[in-house]
């Protein structure tokens, strides 16, 4: 994105994916006069309330009360406005899942979700309030575009690609400190289309949200200590997810590794995983996350290191699946 976004070291503590949400917020409503916001009483929280104090006739608090939300957005949708909404991931995807599928995709009309919060990024409040089941739910539903951005460079491309693109979105942010992975917002992002941020020909890690910065952390890790040349995928966009990339990368590692602060059930890890089932290609596989229970409380990076999905999880994984065996030939006619 020529011209996009940069900032100094100084400013650094500014670039949570949240902090960044709401500044390229405030620059679409600047710029195109369809733009609304909508909270359900966490202006604050999710960082919609900067649009708030710019645009206040065009910025919308319904209350607690989610499922009116998204009914509310989707009438203004439908009326030509680009509403954009703003709730925890967990209240977007489970208490307001029947109107986010029934109002916003059944109609496919053109509103955004921006959901914060996500993953165990606000591990303080507890389990009900972990959403680590919501792209299970999301990548399910027609018509739904599905985006996890890295950090706040990437949560700035996303929001202005999701303006720039019909349809409705669900963007899945989190609840801020965020590691900065990007130099700027200049590296060429594109919905469907992974970026990969860490260069390896012996195993690839396929990964999204927080858990980037992780695999490449980790990346660097094995190469120095180890020589490992281990590939790191950022797969920015659950749906559509890029098919070519997970392809390539079996074809030219064999080893892939899939990373998300989200259960393995129904995430990024099956998504991946039925794209390799689908094309007959063999391959050693695993998938890092909730391993199907529920995150305790506390602190999000306690929380990634529970979950084996910090840089030092991935580094063992890594050495694991590395010890896993192929035939020595490489014809691939008797893998289908």
């Amino acid at each position: 994105m020529a011209g996009g976004m940069t900032y100094t070291a100084i400013e650094s503590t500014q670039l949570s994916t949240s902090e960044i949400y709401g500044q390229a917020l405030v620059e679409l409503g600047r710029e195109h006069n369809d733009v609304v916001a909508l909270t359900a009483d966490l202006a604050k929280s999710t960082k919609i309330g900067d649009f708030m104090k710019e645009f206040p006739d065009r910025f919308f608090n319904v209350g607690i009360a989610e499922q009116d939300m998204f009914g509310v957005a989707a009438g203004m949708a439908r009326a030509g406005l680009v509403p954009f909404l703003s709730t925890f991931s967990q209240f977007a995807s489970f208490r307001a899942a029947d109107q986010l599928h029934t109002d916003l995709c059944y109609q496919n009309v053109n509103a955004k979700v921006i959901a914060t919060h996500s993953g165990t990024s606000f591990g303080q409040a507890g389990s009900t309030h972990h959403a680590i089941c919501d792209l299970a739910v999301t990548r399910s539903i027609p018509n739904l575009t599905v985006i996890v951005p890295a950090d706040g460079y990437e949560t700035y491309n996303a929001v202005k690609a999701a303006y720039a693109t019909p349809g409705p979105f669900y963007i899945r942010i989190n609840r801020g400190f965020d590691r900065v992975l990007y130099e700027n917002s200049d590296y060429g992002f594109e919905i469907g289309k992974a970026v990969t941020v860490h260069e390896g020909t012996d195993i690839t890690v396929i990964a999204c949200g927080s858990c980037v910065f992780q695999a490449v952390q980790a990346a660097d890790f094995l190469e120095k200590a180890e020589g490992l040349k281990v590939r790191v995928i950022n797969m920015h966009t659950i749906k559509p997810l890029d098919k070519e990339a997970i392809l390539k990368a079996v074809m030219d590692t064999r080893r892939i590794i899939t990373v998300e602060d989200h259960s393995i059930i129904g995430g990024l890890g099956s998504a991946v995983a039925e794209v390799v089932v689908e094309s007959g290609k063999g391959c050693a596989f695993k998938k890092l996350g909730a391993n199907d229970k529920f995150a305790p409380i506390g602190l999000h990076e306690d929380i990634m290191a529970d979950l084996g999905i910090d840089a030092n999880g991935i580094i063992e994984a890594v050495r694991e699946v590395m010890k896993k065996d192929f035939e020595e030939d490489d014809n691939w006619d008797d893998e289908m």
